[in-house]
């Protein structure tokens, strides 16, 4: 895997895409490199298979790469992947839905707790924020990964998901109406303290 790049525009991207289209292989890498983190990302969340997440970003960067010579740069190429990335992931799961799957772990719980990260600042926050997303539906979960965690812009987010941009905005508003809702009933585990008393 390589190491991600610092955030850089959409025009540049783009423009490295077009670059990368006409043969430049230093283009390509730049491509790759300043892409990869959104598209795991975002793989990992539609699939909701973080261990398949590797190979699902790697699956789109093949069907890109061997599709870039089409690449016209009439969206952005950011869009343009991302798109892939959704089919690549719907090409996945109507795969994994005609064949049986198997668990070797005999306590998965277990093995999540010891794989888990310990101490790191707001990581205990940052999942519990996650998981709420994950409780959402799909199709909100998808409109609001593009628009809050990706900075898509709403329209350039309608045309990943393949909906109208009224749809996406109903969905993220609905998505947050939820995390809300999910969070206000959340238990409150902070300690309080009262004064001391002289």
């Amino acid at each position: 895997m390589l190491p991600a790049l610092p955030a850089v525009t959409d025009e540049t991207v783009t423009a490295w895409a077009l670059a990368a289209a006409g043969g430049d292989s230093e283009a390509v890498d730049r491509f790759v490199r300043a892409l990869q983190r959104d598209v795991l990302r975002y793989v990992a969340y539609l699939a909701d298979d973080t261990q398949a997440a590797d190979d699902l970003a790697q699956d789109t960067f093949l069907r890109a790469l061997t599709a870039l010579h089409r690449f016209e740069g009439r969206s952005s190429a950011r869009v343009w992947l991302l798109s892939i990335a959704r089919r690549a992931v719907a090409d996945n799961i109507r795969g994994a839905a005609r064949r049986p799957r198997t668990d070797t772990t005999a306590d998965w719980e277990d093995a999540v707790e010891r794989a888990r990260p310990a101490g790191l600042p707001g990581f205990d926050d940052g999942v519990a924020l996650m998981h709420l997303v994950e409780a959402l539906p799909r199709d909100r979960r998808e409109a609001f990964l593009l628009t809050q965690v990706y900075g898509l812009p709403y329209a350039d987010a309608a045309q990943v998901a393949r909906c109208p941009v009224g749809t996406i905005r109903s969905r993220v508003a609905r998505a947050r109406l939820n995390l809300a809702e999910m969070m206000a009933d959340e238990p409150d585990t902070t300690p309080r303290y009262a004064p001391a008393v002289a």
